[in-house]
């Protein structure tokens, strides 16, 4: 079992001590009416028990059991369900969301010392809550209001979880030659057909529906990366009402074998004519997924 203990004397100086973040949150009137003192020092103490306590004891079991697949479905290392639904039953998901959909709305600064603590705990385990965050905050900021009100809360919740899917078979780094197709569909909807490779946490067990964020190309796209647009692709359609209907038509076609992070699956995803929404503008996908990378 690993041990890990956050380092909670260190985070706590280098909030209080050297940047004063308290001045700084209380001078911000976002921040201040979230975040004081105490609920920092708080959420740091809670954070360094899951960390300790529930993280680091499924890590190395994580990556020596690894994730599996069998006919499409991933199942996650044995305790990381369970891990899951502490991260979900806490909120932690949604620390720094906006608090118009749910989220904590606390500082970058305090949720950059959870995820540290996170990481260093469990980085296999920790990969999904980041990518969640990660989604959600793209979303937020180059989403339509129905997209947001449809899909944040239950991202900021941990519900639903969010994965990146970039590149492809044939593309490596250079996304200006991808293949994904998005059709419209004649509504507000696409059509995504295509591959892509080496999608961290996109198949597994933990969340109820997991939203893929995909780089596709629509029909009369530029070529080169200014031709490049962004999807939301969940793996079950939401209804009107929010609960999930049928399974949306892409699929997990494997998993790599690694030589490390055993315990966070890293998928080949199959879209074939996904039914995916626009976020952001046409064509500006790249510049939209960047706000996700960058998180």
């Amino acid at each position: 079992m690993a041990d890990y203990q956050a380092p909670l004397r260190d985070m706590r100086f280098v909030l209080n001590e050297v940047f004063d973040a308290p001045a700084l949150w209380a001078s911000m009137p976002r921040l201040a009416e979230n975040v004081d003192p105490e609920t920092a020092d708080a959420i740091l103490e809670e954070a360094g028990k899951i960390s300790a306590g529930v993280l680091a004891p499924i890590s190395r079991e994580g990556d020596e059991q690894g994730c599996q697949w069998k006919d499409g479905e991933v199942t996650s290392p044995e305790g990381f369900k369970e891990a899951y639904q502490t991260i979900v039953e806490g909120g932690w998901n949604g620390l720094g969301g906006s608090p118009e959909f749910g989220g904590m709305g606390m500082p970058k600064t305090l949720v950059a010392q959870f995820e540290e603590m996170m990481q260093g705990a469990n980085m296999a385990f920790g990969l999904a809550p980041m990518l969640t965050a990660g989604a959600a905050l793209a979303l937020n900021a180059h989403g339509s209001q129905e997209l947001k009100e449809k899909y944040l809360p239950n991202l900021y919740s941990g519900v639903w979880s969010g994965s990146m899917d970039l590149t492809e078979p044939h593309a490596g780094t250079d996304l200006g030659i991808i293949r994904t197709k998005a059709e419209p569909n004649g509504d507000d909807s696409y059509s995504v057909t295509g591959t892509k490779i080496f999608i961290t946490w996109g198949e597994h067990d933990m969340a109820e529906n997991i939203i893929h964020f995909v780089l596709a190309k629509l029909p009369d796209a530029p070529k080169g990366p200014k031709g490049i647009s962004l999807f939301l692709v969940p793996k079950f359609l939401v209804n009107e009402d929010g609960s999930l209907g049928e399974r949306n038509s892409f699929s997990c076609g494997s998993i790599e074998k690694k030589m490390g992070i055993k315990g966070s699956a890293t998928c080949v995803m199959n879209f074939d004519g996904a039914k995916g929404w626009l976020v952001g503008e046409p064509n500006k996908g790249l510049a939209a997924m960047f706000t996700m990378m960058n998180y």
